[in-house]
C-alpha cells in the first residue's frame, strides 16, 4: 500500500495515507510529500519513519473533487514518484514526471 484513500461522508475532504515503501525508506533519513495540495511545501507534509520496517508514512486531509500532482522528497534532495499513483504526467518543467492523485470520484 503506497496510497490509501478514505472518503469521509458529509465532508469536502478525503483522508489520504501516503507511504514510501521500506525498500526505499531504509536508505534515507527523511521524507516529505509535496504537491499541488500543499503548494509544494515539504515542511507542510513531513513523513514519519516507521521503526518496525523503515518505511515512511503520513496522513493528509485533501479536498475532494480534484486531481493533484505530487512527488516525494527524500533527504531534502532526492525526488521519488509513487509507483502506485493513479497516473503520471510530465512536470510543468518538462524534465521529469509527477505522480497524480485523483480525488474526483
Amino acid at each position: 500500500m503506497a496510497i490509501k484513500k478514505q472518503y469521509l461522508k458529509n465532508s469536502d475532504v478525503c483522508k489520504v495515507t501516503f507511504r514510501v515503501p521500506k525498500e526505499v525508506g531504509k536508505t534515507h533519513n527523511t521524507a516529505s510529500v509535496l504537491g499541488d495540495f500543499n503548494s509544494w511545501s515539504g515542511s507542510a507534509a513531513e513523513m514519519t519513519k516507521l521503526k518496525k520496517d523503515g518505511s515512511f508514512s503520513t496522513v493528509l486531509e485533501i479536498e475532494k473533487g480534484k486531481s493533484y500532482q505530487f512527488r516525494y522528497l527524500l533527504d531534502g534532495k532526492v525526488w521519488y514518484n509513487d509507483e502506485e499513483a493513479d497516473a503520471t504526467v510530465t512536470s510543468p518543467y518538462g524534465d521529469s514526471e509527477n505522480a497524480v492523485l485523483d480525488l474526483r470520484n
